[in-house]
C-alpha cells in the first residue's frame, strides 16, 4: 500500500513539470512516428540510443542544463542548443519513465524516447535531437 501511495505521488509531483514540458511541444501529429517527420528509415537513421545522467545526456544534445527537478525519481532541466529549446527528463524506473510519458501524452506534444530518458520539444527540435542521442520518436495530439 505505501508502495502505491508513493507512485502516486511521485507522479502528481511530476504534473507540473508536464504542463510545462507540453508547452514546449507543440507537434500536431496523432499516434506514433518512429523517426519524427513522417518518413520511414532504416536503422542507420540514427546512432545508438544513448545512456547515461541528465548531465551525460545533456552534453552528447551540446546543451548546458538547467535543472528544474532533482528528485530520486526524476531529474528534469531545461535544455537549449543550436537547434532550439527542449526539456530532458531522466527516470531511475522504465516505470516511471512510462508512467510520465502516458501522462504527459494527454497534454499532447512531440517525444524523443530512450532508456529511462525523455526528450520533449518542437518536432524538428527533436527530430535533430534524435541524431545525438538515437532513441524513438512519439508522437500524440492533446486530449481534452
Amino acid at each position: 500500500m505505501r508502495k502505491m501511495m508513493w507512485a502516486a505521488g511521485a507522479l502528481s509531483a511530476t504534473t507540473c513539470g508536464l504542463v510545462i514540458a507540453a508547452g514546449l511541444a507543440t507537434g500536431t501529429g496523432t499516434g506514433t512516428d518512429r523517426d519524427g517527420d513522417g518518413a520511414s528509415r532504416g536503422p542507420a537513421a540514427a546512432p545508438r540510443t544513448a545512456t547515461g545522467t541528465l548531465e551525460q545526456l545533456a552534453a552528447r544534445a551540446e546543451c548546458a542544463p538547467d535543472i528544474q527537478t532533482d528528485a530520486d525519481e526524476l531529474r528534469q532541466a531545461d535544455c537549449r542548443n543550436e537547434d532550439g529549446r527542449f526539456v530532458l527528463a531522466t527516470f531511475a524506473t522504465d516505470r516511471g519513465e512510462r508512467e510520465w510519458l502516458n501522462a504527459a501524452k494527454d497534454y499532447g506534444g512531440t517525444y524523443l524516447v530512450g532508456r529511462k530518458w525523455i526528450v520533449v520539444g518542437e518536432p524538428a527540435v527533436v527530430g535533430a535531437l534524435r541524431g545525438r542521442l538515437g532513441g524513438t520518436v512519439e508522437r500524440s495530439s492533446h486530449h481534452s
